[in-house]
């Protein structure tokens, strides 16, 4: 899929631990199983994981890395549906029996960073055993859904500005530092507004000193006002992964 391995090869077993929320509620016996399995990667701003309609060959697990996806239009604009992070699985669909990216969607990449990868075919053959990934998955697929649903209702009735602050903390939460790559173009791209809008709203987030957007980088600079500013979506969201998720 184009994502540069990380030293190549299998991952020892010490570099996978503490990384993707998934991988780590494995018990040790399951998860020195399967990471044999897995490769470390680095992606990279706007890499495509998975094409529209494309056949998916490999799952990803996110460590640092924040993967959207995409629904396209027909008159071109695209809207983000869900995001991953360290709390999931991109690929979702081959847990779910399916091969294939819907063809109006595409999995990119919002946040360079690194993923565990694993081949589709190896990750069907883990998910058939029933054990512990099996179950992690089925409780992830709710949590995936809820975000899904969560975001629909968000985009329907809250404001750009609390919802670019929903983006915000959830990219942050899953990023883990306060600075990473961003432009107005792709922030717009993600809430599905246009440019102007997202110019509008980084300004008044800037002079209220929530946050700095200089050269492609932006920085957290006030979480806190971020969350008085953002929606109920984010803690709703938040208390779902709480709740299913280890």
């Amino acid at each position: 899929m184009g994502v540069g391995a990380k030293g190549g090869g299998a991952v020892p077993n010490d570099q996978t631990k503490r990384s993707n929320r998934l991988l780590d509620a494995l018990p040790e016996d399951e998860y020195q199983r399967l990471a044999g399995k897995i490769e470390r990667r680095t992606t990279s701003l706007k890499h495509v994981l998975h094409g529209a309609g494309a056949r998916i060959t490999e799952v990803h697990f996110p460590v640092d890395a924040v993967v959207s996806v995409l629904t396209q239009m027909d008159d071109g604009p695209s809207v983000e549906i869900a995001t991953v992070g360290n709390e999931g699985l991109v690929g979702l669909t081959v847990s779910l029996g399916g091969d294939t990216m819907n063809p109006r969607e595409r999995a990119v990449v919002q946040v360079g960073g690194d993923v565990f990868s694993m081949e589709a075919g190896a990750f069907r053959e883990e998910m058939a055993r029933g054990g512990a990934l099996t179950s992690l998955i089925q409780r992830y697929t709710q949590a995936f859904l809820s975000q899904v649903t969560q975001q629909v209702a968000c985009n329907g009735l809250h404001s750009v500005e609390q919802r670019c602050a929903r983006w915000l903390l959830l990219t942050h939460d899953r990023v883990g530092v306060d600075e990473f790559p961003m432009t107005h173009e792709f922030l717009a791209q993600m809430l599905g507004v246009r440019r102007a809008s997202v110019t509008v709203t980084v300004g008044v987030f800037q002079r209220a000193g929530f946050i700095e957007l200089r050269r492609g980088r932006l920085t957290i600079t006030d979480r806190e006002g971020l969350e008085e500013t953002a929606c109920e979506c984010y803690s709703a969201t938040r208390e779902v992964w709480n709740r299913l998720l280890p």
